[in-house]
């Protein structure tokens, strides 16, 4: 069991070793504020949830959860008028949030 917990630092240290470093993402060094997560987008998201009140991916299941994130279909990356069409926004309860729509995202970054 010892040679496996040592093998790891040997292939990091192996000579003619190729590393990809991951491309930036966009919001790196930026508050929330200044990826547009302001004052204006909290009253936005207040009241499209007012609107929206359910998470569409458990619909689509046939359940009925609260939402109380306002996903972005398509990331915006930055696109303020991405950011800001509502025809790119759904209301998700936290847990689709945070683990389908995190699936669907990684996917499509992998193609």
């Amino acid at each position: 069991m010892a040679r496996l917990k040592n093998l790891r630092p040997r292939l990091a240290e192996a000579p003619g070793r190729l590393t990809v470093a991951a491309p930036a993402s966009w919001r790196a060094g930026m508050t929330s504020t200044q990826r547009g997560y302001g004052y204006r987008w909290q009253q936005a998201r207040e009241r499209y949830l007012l609107d929206n009140p359910l998470c569409v991916f458990c619909a689509r299941r046939g359940m009925t959860t609260a939402a109380s994130v306002v996903d972005h279909k398509v990331a915006h990356q930055g696109d303020q008028a991405l950011f800001w069409d509502q025809d790119n926004w759904q209301a998700l309860c936290k847990p689709c949030h945070d683990s389908e729509k995190q699936r669907q995202e990684a996917a499509e970054r992998s193609h």
